[in-house]
C-alpha cells in the first residue's frame, strides 16, 4: 500500500466529519509570523547550501509536517466542494 493510500484511509473518515466551518478554517490555515520566518530562513540557508546537520534536520521536519497540512487542506477543500461552500 503506497503512502498516499495509507493517508486516504486515515484522513478520509477525519475529514467526513467536518463541518464546512471547520474545513474553512483548515484552508485558511497559515503558520504563525514566528514559524514561517523560521522556514523562510532555512530555506534561504538551504539554496545557499548552508545549512548545518541539525538545522538540515529541522527543516526536513518543517517540509513533511507542512506536506501533511497541505494534505489535510486539500482534503478541508473537498469537503467544502461537496458542502456547496
Amino acid at each position: 500500500m503506497s503512502t498516499a493510500e495509507i493517508l486516504d484511509r486515515v484522513l478520509d473518515p477525519f475529514t467526513e466529519c467536518l463541518s464546512a466551518e471547520a474545513a474553512q478554517k483548515i484552508v485558511d490555515f497559515h503558520p504563525d509570523q514566528e514559524t514561517q520566518s523560521s522556514i523562510d530562513d532555512l530555506a534561504a540557508k538551504a539554496d545557499r547550501g548552508q545549512l548545518s546537520d541539525e538545522e538540515r534536520a529541522l527543516y526536513q521536519e518543517y517540509i513533511e509536517a507542512f506536506d501533511l497540512v497541505a494534505i489535510v487542506k486539500s482534503k478541508a477543500r473537498s469537503v467544502l466542494a461537496q458542502k456547496g461552500s
